[in-house]
């Protein structure tokens, strides 16, 4: 980038931003320098923030540039007769500017949404015409015309929902979305003042012997019932089950998914669709002949082989999909593809192309879902459009089964999902909405003690500008998509709705910048569509972030999330259990920190030593070591293991340790439940490593099926100390 002059003349110093660039940054919702992990000021280079605003549609390279698109945007807003978007707490009376030629009138009104009360879609929306408060005396000539604004009042008392706002000025009505979202997220009836536990399970990896190498819904329904009628459970949380390509290879991640709305379904259950039942004898077969080459899969101690299996299932769901449907299971098909709209439309679309075009690069011409050339595609592809679009509504109604099966076997809350940070770069929602996510950059994090070179992730953001735009309709339809017979939802990374550290392609991660959000309108949509669903929400809130925002989202009745093990005073002791939040779930690791078994014995070092990750492993040994040693000294304090405890009883103590907190929930992880010693993810290893591969082993790494779990001895001993500890 050349060199630009700072607001006074002088010439910057190289790689430093000037002022007009920095006001142009700000004005975008681009910060300029932040606080690093440790405590220092962090001001973000001149590079970077042209590299972030050009993704943003900014043209920022030249001097000239940045004063153009400074008085653009700062014009911008005058242009719009009526905001993009706007998004208000129920009983909050709000002022919305309406910009019109100077000396017109504007008439303005709001028609309400009927889903609360359970109008129909085609029913009357009724309407409320908004107060005119006054005008200001401000004018502006915006692109050779006069404008001047006035302001409007939104009553308090519109009911919770999606409106129509409109204005009608000069003859030309304009048209806005008005969300009206709780003030607060309230938790299930109960909880408020009790503490209630689950189990959390990486689904692939828990498998049964009717499983076809995969653990599916039917597994999860299982595990739900089980725990809960044997164990008192409230909850199980897996990882996310969303899309993944519909042609291999698969990615592995379940944080990288293809769609973050729509389902996977590899987790489908062949057997449990209904037609499967009334299937030929010959038909039946054919599904039984897919089966035969992954059945033994199930038994296999090795890396979970997702390729295999889905084409497997992909065959024998073809010859179910081809079976004949019962007037009432039609019916309830084309209700479930009218509820998803052009969305199911699109990505069914998105994964004929896909599969007709194989795994080499998609041309131009099919890069717009609304182009020609996709609409010939999907007319060629109309039947497989279709089989991707049934696949759906049997991986929906098998969601639905788990979610009916766990409540009934007494769950409080039921399944809890999990909504990743973001889709994959090449995924089908980055080209479905191609119009309001960020291309160039990655999402990711600044450097801190997880990872001090900073992390990226790949994701696309949204564009927060244009998601805006679109009224945050592909935000809410994904949500709704994501919370159908969900009891809770878990959404990694929640602190990006605050904003995100955007790495612009080609860059080191430490070298982005963070790019904010309408936290107020993405948080409150959140609790708006749970509350809809009747859903908890649990935000995964490590990393860097604002002192404020975690006490937005307890105000806003969004729960954290508390790792013991991280939670630990200044001389590295764990922290005293009533020191701990209340509105959090608790547990003694994560998924991407290896089994508290692996973790205690020091595994974890050994790992990193032979993939070469650590420059320094005795001192990671050293660290090790010291974790636990800290750890079982307070434990020890606490009267929660003996003097000279072994794995085992480490594990149970800092399982009575996370009930002893006064966190809403708490939660046991399946691997630490049977002595699971394999990491299920280690960053950095590439293919050195079996990441989101690793199937539900005990300590000596031999497979633990459904079928045998809740007879396991030390699963037992621990969901025993899990029950009791209170």
């Amino acid at each position: 980038m050349p060199d630009q002059a700072d607001g006074d003349g002088a010439p910057a110093q190289e790689g430093e931003a000037p002022d007009a660039l920095r006001d142009l940054a700000t004005a975008h919702g681009v910060l300029t320098e932040h606080e690093a992990f440790g405590g220092d000021r962090v001001r973000v280079p001149a590079d970077t923030l042209v590299a972030v605003l050009e993704t943003l549609g900014v043209a920022a390279s030249t001097p000239q540039q940045v004063a153009h698109s400074l008085q653009r945007v700062q014009d911008e807003e005058w242009r719009a007769v009526l905001p993009a978007a706007v998004v208000v707490r129920a009983g909050d009376e709000t002022q919305i500017p309406v910009h019109v030629s100077e000396g017109a009138s504007a008439h303005v009104w709001v028609e309400i949404d009927g889903a609360e009360q359970g109008a129909r879609m085609h029913e009357h929306r009724p309407r409320r015409d908004l107060d005119e408060v006054g005008t200001s005396a401000e004018a502006r000539t915006i692109d050779g015309r006069r404008v001047e604004r006035t302001t409007f009042t939104v009553p308090s008392d519109l009911p919770l929902g999606w409106h129509a706002l409109h204005a009608l000025s000069e003859g030309h009505e304009t048209r806005a979305t008005l969300v009206v979202t709780p003030r607060r997220l309230e938790l299930p009836a109960g909880l408020a003042d009790d503490q209630w536990w689950g189990l959390l399970a990486q689904l692939y990896s828990v498998r049964s012997s009717a499983s076809w190498g995969v653990g599916d819904l039917a597994d999860l329904t299982d595990l739900a019932w089980l725990v809960a009628h044997q164990n008192g459970a409230d909850f199980v949380a897996v990882n996310p089950l969303a899309a993944t390509e519909p042609v291999r290879p698969l990615t592995p991640s379940p944080y990288l998914p293809t769609s973050r709305r729509f389902l996977s379904p590899l987790y489908v259950r062949v057997e449990d669709v209904p037609e499967t039942a009334y299937l030929s004898a010959a038909d039946r077969s054919l599904v039984e002949w897919a089966a035969d080459p992954v059945r033994d899969l199930v038994t296999d101690a090795g890396p979970i082989d997702r390729d295999a299996v889905w084409e497997a299932k992909k065959a024998a769901l073809e010859v179910v999909f081809t079976a004949p449907r019962r007037a009432v299971r039609q019916a309830a098909y084309e209700d479930f593809v009218e509820s998803q709209g052009a969305g199911l439309r699109d990505f069914a679309t998105w994964c004929a192309v896909v599969e007709h075009l194989g795994r080499v690069p998609r041309p131009d011409e099919v890069g717009d879902p609304a182009s020609p050339a996709v609409a010939a595609l999907r007319e060629q592809l109309a039947d497989r459009v279709e089989f991707y679009t049934w696949l759906q509504w049997v991986a929906d109604e098998q969601k639905q089964t788990a979610q009916r099966v766990a409540r009934e076997a007494g769950m409080r809350i039921g399944v809890v999902h999990d909504l990743p940070a973001g889709a994959h770069p090449d995924g089908a929602d980055t080209w479905l909405h191609r119009d309001v996510v960020a291309r160039g950059v990655g999402a990711g994090s600044p450097p801190d003690a997880d990872d001090p070179r900073g992390q990226d992730w790949s994701v696309p953001p949204w564009n927060p500008r244009t998601l805006a735009r679109a009224g945050y309709a592909p935000y809410r339809d994904m949500l709704r998509t994501v919370l159908r017979h969900a009891g809770g939802l878990r959404v990694d990374n929640v602190l990006g709705l605050f904003r995100t550290w955007w790495v612009p392609a080609g860059t080191a991660p430490a070298d982005g910048a963070y790019v904010r959000s309408d936290h107020e309108a993405l948080v409150g949509i959140l609790c708006l569509e749970a509350h809809r669903a009747g859903a908890l929400v649990i935000g995964e809130d490590r990393g860097v972030a604002e002192a404020w925002a975690r006490e937005y989202l307890a105000e806003r009745g969004i729960l954290g999330t508390s790792v013991l093990w991280f939670e630990r005073d200044g001389a590295g002791r764990l922290l005293p259990p009533e020191s701990h939040r209340r509105l959090a779930l608790a547990t003694v690791g994560t998924h991407v920190m290896p089994p508290t078994a692996g973790l205690v014995a020091g595994e974890h070092v050994d790992l990193a030593e032979r993939l070469g990750l650590t420059e320094d492993p005795q001192e990671l040994r050293r660290q090790a070591r010291a974790d636990r040693d800290a750890a079982v000294l307070v434990l020890a304090e606490q009267g929660m293991v003996s003097d000279h405890p072994s794995e085992r009883e480490i594990i149970e103590g800092l399982h009575r340790y996370a009930r002893r907190t006064p966190a809403t929930l708490v939660g046991v992880q399946l691997v630490d439940a049977v002595g699971e010693r394999r990491t299920q993810h280690q960053p950095g290893a590439g293919d050195e490593y079996p990441s989101w591969k690793v199937p539900l082993g005990d300590s000596a790494g031999n497979v633990v099926l459904v079928d045998d779990l809740f007879d396991h001895a030390r699963l037992r001993s621990l969901l025993q100390v899990v029950r009791t500890a209170r």
